[in-house]
């Protein structure tokens, strides 16, 4: 059964792959943010399409109508791309974008996995974003999963055994340790108070992480500007509120304090709905 179509048949040397899938924990948009940022510094073309109607849920992610004049002029819908460029360098990128699939997440896999054996694919690259106990004072850190001891310890990692719920990134890194093509998924740690906002320092920070990893020529420097437009505007959002102001600063404490140092009591805190309501308040004029 064929469920997807090549538009494109190009021979591409050692390419990276990028999973910038949507639909999943993206805390502050910042993989959506870096993706958005990817794809308008390396033009890429599409070079497959896959059926929709094999993945896709379109009464969960329901085609957009488009209306002129009530006359219905066309739809567009949810589609799952496989796209190709080269970073300034002229290295071979390929970008898996779109919604997550719905269903049918193990032929996903198989059919992802296959594809970037056959293309000789040298290294796939998952990016995305969580909400963290840190403040937007400090640089965002980046936190791996991966395929090989040697990528999460390169990146960094969360200590421990951790049990959440996955994404199908997390399905193709398994799907990928079946074969001898290195994954890693990059993981932005977000200030839980700024993880329902736009956060574009987590953008950076992705883009700086997938340059260094995978060895591509990419430039943040946009996101870095508009990273330091939000932190000022946090800042002034904060500086009103004592409350907030002292949660930040045990933020500080607990991230700059040395191991043998007790971390702070969460419970102390206030909570990141409500601060990150009262900044999206702020942010609209109220």
């Amino acid at each position: 059964m064929n469920v997807y179509e090549v538009l494109q048949d190009r021979r591409l040397d050692s390419p990276v792959l990028v999973l910038a899938m949507d639909g999943w924990i993206d805390a502050g948009f910042g993989a959506a943010g870096a993706v958005a940022h990817l794809l308008a510094k390396v033009p890429t073309e599409v070079m497959v399409r896959f059926d929709g109607g094999e993945f896709v849920d379109y009464r969960a992610r329901r085609p957009t109508v488009r209306l002129v004049d009530g006359m219905n002029t066309g739809l567009t819908w949810p589609e799952i791309e496989l796209r190709v460029g080269q970073d300034p360098g002229g290295r071979d990128v390929l970008v898996l974008a779109g919604p997550e699939p719905d269903m049918r997440w193990r032929l996903f896999v198989q059919t992802v996995v296959g594809m970037a054996v056959d293309t000789g694919v040298r290294l796939v690259c998952g990016l995305g974003a969580f909400p963290a106990a840190v403040p937007h004072t400090r640089p965002v850190r980046l936190a791996a999963t991966a395929t090989t001891r040697e990528l999460a310890e390169r990146v960094g990692y969360v200590g421990g055994t951790l049990e959440a719920p996955a994404g199908v990134q997390a399905a193709l890194e398994e799907g990928f340790k079946e074969t001898a093509v290195p994954a890693v998924g990059l993981w932005a740690r977000v200030p839980h108070y700024a993880a329902t906002m736009p956060y574009p320092a987590a953008s950076a920070a992705l883009i700086e992480g997938l340059a260094a990893v995978a060895g591509l020529d990419l430039d943040a420097q946009d996101l870095r500007a508009a990273a330091a437009l939000t932190g000022t505007r946090i800042d002034q959002a904060i500086a009103t509120n004592a409350e907030h102001a002292e949660m930040v600063r045990q933020l500080e404490a607990s991230l700059d304090a040395s191991e043998s140092e007790p971390p702070i009591d969460p419970r102390n805190l206030p909570s990141g709905d409500e601060l990150a309501a009262e900044l999206e308040r702020f942010l609209r004029g109220e």
